[in-house]
């Protein structure tokens, strides 16, 4: 399923990262706090079970998470939503996935992954700003699901129609999450409106 998040804060913040004129430091800045709104409810439904706590008058019920949570950004741009995550679930093991465009065919090539043991059974959460044709997404999932987590969600800030019909199409079972659904995209697979190139924009590289 689709979930497009919308909140007046992350309005305000995607408004900023949109702007040409922001800086790398206030787009990153933004960009972390965006990412902790998202992360509350991209997280609200995970399952938890009782356990008993004891405070410093008596003993109470308690609650756990049912399964680990898997935080894999998608190199490089997925690292600026990291921060905003990891400040909400602090203890959370994170994998990487390497993947980077063809210019000539838009398709993705992996050059690194690196996820942890616990993968498995886990709830994971992908992350990457921008869901543009949606291919390297798909192959994120692709590797995921190699290593059988119990759920994937994905999460991304600006979204082009185009991938998440492709990411539904080949993944029914992934939740997308983004921030704003934008109109299209142009003959370069950029999505517009959009903001630009996400990660040149987090490490100021262009």
């Amino acid at each position: 399923m689709l979930f497009k998040i919308s909140h007046p804060l992350i309005n305000v913040k995607l408004s900023r990262m949109r702007d040409k004129n922001t800086e790398s430091v206030k787009f990153r800045r933004n960009l972390v706090e965006l990412s902790e709104f998202m992360a509350y409810e991209v997280t609200k439904n995970y399952k938890t079970i009782a356990t008993s706590i004891t405070t410093p008058l008596a003993k109470t019920k308690g609650f756990k998470l049912e399964a680990p949570i898997v935080l894999v950004p998608i190199l490089r741009a997925g690292l600026g939503m990291i921060d905003g995550f990891l400040s909400l679930i602090p203890n959370a093991p994170t994998g990487f996935i390497g993947l980077y465009r063809n210019e000539e065919n838009l398709q993705p090539v992996q050059y690194y992954c690196k996820l942890p043991k616990c993968t498995k059974g886990a709830n994971v959460i992908i992350l990457d700003p921008m869901l543009a044709t949606g291919n390297s997404s798909v192959e994120a999932i692709n590797i995921v699901k190699k290593y059988q987590p119990a759920s994937i969600k994905l999460v991304c800030i600006v979204s082009a129609p185009i991938g998440i019909k492709n990411v539904m199409a080949k993944h029914k079972d992934v939740d997308i999450y983004t921030a704003a659904v934008d109109a299209k995209l142009n003959k370069n697979g950029y999505i517009i409106p959009g903001l630009g190139d996400a990660g040149d924009r987090i490490f100021g590289t262009k």
